[in-house]
């Protein structure tokens, strides 16, 4: 297993500050790259060799083997069956109806999951679970929807839904695969970790997984089958963002903002990563990829939605119109105080450098 280190991965930079009375209080740093499909880097930010977890962004590679072998027909799967294999969802009762059906489809039970339990992040489905006395369940992790689809690729395969979680199942080495070749790395140059719901999760510098997501956002140069799997993935998230995350999260209010533009899906530890679809920006624009990494976790959830914006702004995806719509996000905000009194603001402090 290659081990990856922040010590070994140099050039984060500054990309987002706080300011109070005009002096800067507070800095995020990070690194941005921007590739295109062909494997040309577009833009950056930092260092795009830094090497980090995707964890969540790497969704929906893990979902292709389920459709190259042809699960979409064997599942008949509905684009938001699709979309929620490739979510960290919010725990809503939608996205649970969605996953307790894709499980019935695909014939496994929610104890087949291996995700363990979290309380549902939207509120008012967690506050409701509150009110019924509830626990939540395998199906409430906002990973639910990803583990079924990996039970899916597992009895396509005809292999054990036990320990496929594990590095060495045939489900997990089918996965790895698929990612080195979307990634652009060799098996063995992929760093490997357990994610928060227990799959294997990789690490791969910031220019190769976006890269990857580039090839997402246009898979016309690859293979006619994997192709196709990108592009009902694309789709399935495009047109069903609901399910990709739910109610205010980022990945759902961009894509519902820019139906069209943009595939968008946020990893723990202030990972984002997002694929510009062609003509995006103007008739004739590439696909691009976009990985986004703040380096301290941004904890206080203040930084990664502000940058991700910044960037979409800097390379002129989003709409001055379309940005006003997810302003709550930023890239600018006002800081308050405890009394409701401006003391400040939140920006991004970064120029992307085009190569």
């Amino acid at each position: 297993m290659t081990e990856f280190t922040l010590d070994s991965s140099p050039g984060y930079q500054p990309l987002f500050k706080t300011l109070r009375g005009g002096i800067v209080e507070s800095v995020h740093y990070g690194a941005v790259a921007v590739v295109s499909q062909e494997g040309k880097l577009f833009a950056q930010a930092g260092n795009p060799q830094s090497k980090t977890f995707l964890r969540s962004s790497a969704k929906p590679f893990q979902c292709i083997p389920l459709l190259e072998m042809g699960g979409g027909d064997r599942y008949k799967l509905k684009s938001e069956e699709l979309a929620v294999i490739c979510a960290s969802h919010s725990g809503t009762d939608q996205h649970l109806r969605t996953i307790i059906r894709l499980q019935r489809k695909i014939g496994v039970k929610e104890s087949d999951l291996l995700c363990c339990t979290h309380l549902p992040s939207d509120p008012a489905s967690r506050r409701k679970l509150k009110d019924l006395g509830h626990s939540p369940s395998q199906n409430h992790h906002n990973c639910s929807g990803k583990h079924t689809g990996m039970l899916g690729q597992a009895s396509l395969m005809g292999q054990s839904l036990e320990a496929y979680t594990e590095i060495d199942h045939p489900v997990q080495q089918g996965i790895l695969t698929v990612f080195s070749e979307m990634c652009g790395l060799e098996k063995d140059q992929i760093g490997i970790g357990r994610d928060g719901c227990s799959v294997p999760t990789f690490a791969v510098p910031l220019y190769n997984a976006a890269w990857a997501w580039a090839k997402l956002a246009d898979p016309s140069s690859l293979a006619a089958t994997r192709a196709d799997a990108c592009r009902q993935i694309t789709s399935a998230m495009a047109n069903q963002p609901f399910y990709v995350a739910g109610p205010g999260k980022l990945d759902t209010r961009l894509m519902e903002t820019a139906p069209g533009k943009l595939i968008s899906k946020a990893g723990a530890e202030a990972f984002q990563a997002i694929g510009v679809l062609p003509n995006a920006i103007k008739p004739g624009s590439p696909a691009l990829g976009i990985a986004i990494k703040i380096s301290d976790g941004d904890q206080g959830k203040r930084a990664l939605a502000a940058v991700s914006l910044e960037v979409l702004s800097q390379l002129g995806v989003l709409s001055s119109e379309e940005l006003q719509e997810v302003g709550e996000f930023g890239p600018v905000k006002p800081i308050l105080n405890q009394c409701g009194l401006p003391a400040g603001e939140s920006r991004p402090c970064f120029q992307l450098q085009y190569s």
